[in-house]
């Protein structure tokens, strides 16, 4: 890009305020507090929908019938099972970090599917459901493995959600385990153009394969500034240990212009609103499981972050409840970040497919700051 060039084009870093693309599988309005998908609202859904139906409305644009629905969600449940090359790769990565495994997994199950290498859009269609099948699986064998627990099989009586449960810590979740693990996902299905989304359709774009852009997500995914934050939001509420200690702990980091993880947001301005759902069964899954301190903290928290940071617009996100939810219910913090994959894998599918059919490759300038020369060339052995 010539000097010229360059003075007539915007810079943001990170993109920020950036259109990169157009969408029509969700919205995030950052000032009134909303999240929409495909024209629902998420309060809507996460009360009358469960995982596959959302995950169908992601994907086809329109919340299935009846018919609809027991198709797809007989699809998914012939697709769970992993064979026995993927178990034991899983079983040799039980050491490995668990998004590091999982990035290696889906890759793995990716450059055995002869199907990669066609670029169609309906063959990544059917890529991207076989994925949202599996990768409920996958996490959950990586969470035994880590463990050193036996694998589960699945179980084809149970629903998307409470299947992956089952899988993953060995027991069918109660009534109010089974609506929070899948309104859970259902709020982690999809958010925007966020980092890792974003690095899906990049990677699409290049008409490359559905498991390379969700290997690509995963590996974006795995930065603390994005999926990582709700392990280390417990690890706050862990630490603050009980609500009398918050004041001082809060203060003291706020002080120190130190992160206070799980409060804030790139796009929201007022309260999550992801945040306040999962909020509820918090509640009572703490108290049921005998955790009800951490709540009672977490609480405390959180109205001294409002009570300081509000008129900021600094609220509670959806990581600050997320991991103290699955923590609650029996989920080790390692495998927070997988878990949010298992939601977020039907937007990232959506919205790479919705970009597939009418694709550009991505390719952003970058503004150079460097020496614009010709600086004079200095020979190997009289340089300094």
């Amino acid at each position: 890009m010539s000097a010229s060039d360059q003075e007539n084009v915007r810079f943001s870093k990170g993109l920020e305020g950036i259109v990169a693309a157009e969408s029509s599988v969700g919205y995030v309005d950052g000032l009134a507090g909303k999240l929409v998908y495909r024209g629902y609202d998420v309060n809507t859904l996460v009360e009358n929908c469960d995982y596959e139906e959302v995950s169908y409305l992601l994907l086809n644009g329109e919340l299935p019938n009846r018919e609809q629905y027991k198709d797809y969600s007989s699809s998914l449940r012939k697709k769970r099972q992993l064979d026995n090359d993927t178990l034991n790769l899983i079983r040799d990565l039980k050491d490995t970090h668990p998004m590091s495994a999982l990035r290696t997994v889906i890759s793995f199950i990716g450059a055995r599917d002869n199907r990669s290498i066609e670029p169609d859009l309906e063959t990544q269609k059917s890529i991207s459901i076989d994925l949202i099948a599996k990768i409920p699986s996958v996490v959950a064998a990586i969470n035994r493995a880590h463990n050193s627990k036996e694998f589960i099989s699945p179980d084809d009586d149970l629903p998307f959600s409470s299947n992956f449960f089952y899988q993953a810590l060995g027991r069918r979740p109660d009534k109010d385990e089974a609506k929070m693990i899948d309104e859970a996902l259902i709020l982690h299905a999809d958010h925007g153009m966020n980092a890792s989304t974003f690095t899906s359709m990049v990677v699409i774009s290049t008409l490359s394969d559905m498991y390379s852009a969700v290997t690509a997500a995963i590996s974006s995914l795995k930065g603390p500034l994005h999926g990582g934050a709700n392990e280390r939001a417990l690890a706050l509420i862990q630490r603050v240990g009980k609500p009398e200690n918050a004041e001082k702990v809060i203060s003291n980091m706020i002080a120190s212009k130190e992160k206070i993880m799980g409060f804030g947001h790139r796009v929201y301005k007022v309260y999550d609103p992801r945040a306040k759902i999962l909020k509820k069964f918090v509640e009572t899954v703490t108290k049921k499981n005998g955790q009800e301190n951490l709540f009672l903290t977490a609480e405390k928290i959180e109205n001294i972050m409002a009570q300081t940071l509000g008129s900021k617009g600094i609220f509670p996100n959806v990581d600050f409840y997320s991991g103290l939810l699955y923590y609650s219910v029996g989920f080790d913090p390692s495998i927070f970040t997988p878990i949010f994959a298992v939601g977020r894998i039907s937007g990232w599918t959506a919205r790479s497919l919705e970009y597939l059919s009418d694709n550009k490759i991505f390719r952003p300038r970058g503004m150079y700051v460097g020496n614009r020369g010709p600086k004079e060339f200095i020979p190997i052995d009289d340089r300094q």
